[in-house]
């Protein structure tokens, strides 16, 4: 299996994921020429990518869907009400290409791929757990709180993204207006760095993951602080980064170290 994340930040995200002669993303939200550079940039052809699937429809999860299934004819798959909230922002898309996905699982050539809810502001918003053959790997991003079903998602996986959005501090005396700071710390908001590092060590066992930090607030946190409040909570509970787990940062505006196990 292998799995990079191409994006992953407040101002855009998409994660590759690829087994044997499969390939997905997981969400567009840059532009196509962005997205088409990245790929290449790991030796992916665009034209290989199999199937998009969609989280939710904010615009930095979907911005660049309707370029990318235009031109490489791939199928966009989404809940029907993502699709329903999305469809007017995406342009138009082929009929063959719009897949609803209300099922819990969805078999892609030799990948199985299993969607589970998620708590945010959104339509019917969902994170995405992929099997290969032999390997796991989970996206859970956007997440208001760590709830019982990203816990289920993740337990078991090989490789995990998770969202690490903000500090808490810096959201409360940052210059966001108060409706959007209440909007990020609510159960339908961002997961911060803290809560990051306590899903972690909930979902802990003797199985080695890997596991990515991503989908950081521009404004409300960095790259640092986020990768060292989750080591300060990892230490705290006696779990070991370099023996126990590898841990991995997202980079914001290109891609993040392509993982092939």
């Amino acid at each position: 299996m292998r799995f990079c994340p191409l994006f992953s930040g407040s101002s855009g995200n998409s994660i590759f994921v690829g087994e044997n002669d499969t390939n997905i993303l997981i969400d567009v939200g840059m532009p196509g020429k962005s997205i088409d550079k990245e790929l290449s940039a790991i030796g992916v052809d665009p034209k290989t990518i199999d199937g998009i699937f969609i989280t939710h429809e904010h615009s930095d999860h979907i911005k660049g869907v309707g370029v990318l299934s235009r031109k490489y004819d791939i199928p966009i798959y989404a809940p029907s009400l993502t699709w329903e909230a999305m469809e007017g922002k995406v342009g138009a898309i082929k009929e063959k290409n719009i897949k609803l996905v209300d099922d819990k699982y969805t078999e892609l050539n030799n990948l199985i791929i299993e969607n589970f809810p998620i708590s945010h502001d959104a339509a019917c918003p969902r994170g995405y757990k992929v099997y290969g053959k032999s390997k796991k790997a989970c996206i859970a991003t956007d997440l208001g709180y760590f709830s019982p079903e990203v816990k289920s998602a993740l337990d078991d996986s090989d490789i995990i993204l998770l969202e690490s959005n903000h500090d808490i501090e810096m959201v409360k005396f940052g210059p966001y207006p108060y409706p959007l700071k209440k909007r990020i710390l609510s159960t339908v908001g961002h997961l911060s760095n803290e809560a990051c590092g306590k899903a972690i060590v909930d979902i802990f066992k003797d199985e080695f993951k890997t596991i990515y930090l991503g989908h950081l607030s521009k404004t409300n946190n960095y790259p640092e602080l986020a990768y060292e409040t989750v080591v300060s909570v990892l230490r705290e509970n006696n779990i070991d980064i370099k023996k126990d787990l590898e841990l991995r940062m997202c980079n914001r505006d290109k891609h993040s170290l392509l993982l092939d196990i």
